[in-house]
């Protein structure tokens, strides 16, 4: 890395600890307000809110152009509240009245004696809490994340999500042309095999992906949770964070997904994949304003 480069990053992490440090300096409720109406008022004026409505359009072809808008707004307002949410992950932890699991069975069931678990969500409401019942279960969760450019804000977020995922975090992406993570899917494989517990975000296109059915069309799904479910014989989790209101508080659920393992591979990593989206589908269907409609999502 030369000078100028390190030099950039540094400033960039440096103005992102300022950022961080006036919104923790407001109660955490209050951080959230002033975040979400900064991005009710600028992000509908970006090209990503034609992106939203572009998903919209395809997902919802009969509804009113007046209630996909709400729904956008409804999204940014949402987005805003959770990135402040994330620079205070800490603070919501320790207030455990605000994350509600709707059933607790898993927990119950599973607490200190659970086996492998692959668990899969989607950025909904704000989907980093979405697989908080494997910390619960005092099951040691690691987690699938995208690696970020700039390495001291790479290592900041990795401390913020320490108690969410105290497994570990295995990176994800390229940098510089380079995939980050070496051999990472061998490494994610052992992990799981030896009774780890993994959560991913499986809710975006792949272009690498297989086709499954996805709000009436085949999208690009990516097939590798499925894959490594079937191959180290784990358990099949799929969980959604809810925001309750217009508030920092939140309810989880998580269900268990079955995973076949006939004597045709393919045919059952499509049927598992299939099974996760499907569900997905339906959760956003209940609740579309707290999905992230700019991703992209269909080719």
């Amino acid at each position: 890395m030369s000078f100028l480069t390190d030099l950039r990053y540094r400033l960039e992490y440096f103005a992102l600890r300022i950022v961080i440090g006036f919104f923790r300096a407001l109660p955490l409720d209050k951080s959230a307000e002033v975040s979400a109406a900064l991005w009710r008022f600028f992000a509908p004026r970006g090209r990503r809110h034609a992106k939203a409505l572009a998903n919209l359009d395809i997902a919802f072809p009969d509804m009113p152009r007046e209630e996909k808008e709400r729904i956008a707004m409804s999204m940014w307002d949402n987005m805003g509240r959770v990135m402040v949410e994330m620079m205070q992950i800490d603070r919501i932890l320790e207030q455990p009245e605000r994350i509600a699991v709707e059933d607790d069975f898993f927990i119950r069931r599973y607490k200190g004696k659970m086996g492998p678990v692959i668990a899969v969500s989607l950025h909904m409401g704000n989907w980093e809490l979405a697989m908080w019942p494997l910390a619960l279960s005092d099951c040691q969760p690691a987690a699938v994340y995208r690696l970020v450019k700039n390495p001291y804000v790479d290592a900041y977020l990795r401390t913020m999500r320490k108690r969410l995922y105290p497994g570990g975090l295995f990176a994800k992406g390229r940098i510089g042309g380079r995939a980050a993570g070496f051999d990472t899917a061998r490494l994610l494989g052992n992990f799981a095999r030896q009774g780890g517990r993994l959560a991913f975000l499986a809710d975006l296109y792949d272009g690498k992906g297989i086709e499954v059915p996805f709000f009436g069309r085949q999208a690009k799904s990516a097939p590798f949770p499925a894959m490594l479910a079937r191959r180290a014989g784990s358990r099949l989790w799929v969980g959604r964070c809810l925001r309750d209101g217009r508030r920092s508080r939140f309810r989880v659920t998580v269900k268990e997904l079955k995973v076949p393992r006939t004597s045709d591979t393919d045919a059952d990593i499509v049927s598992i994949t299939s099974a996760i989206q499907k569900q997905f589908e339906d959760w956003i269907r209940e609740t579309p304003e707290q999905w992230m409609w700019t991703n992209r999502r269909f080719s």
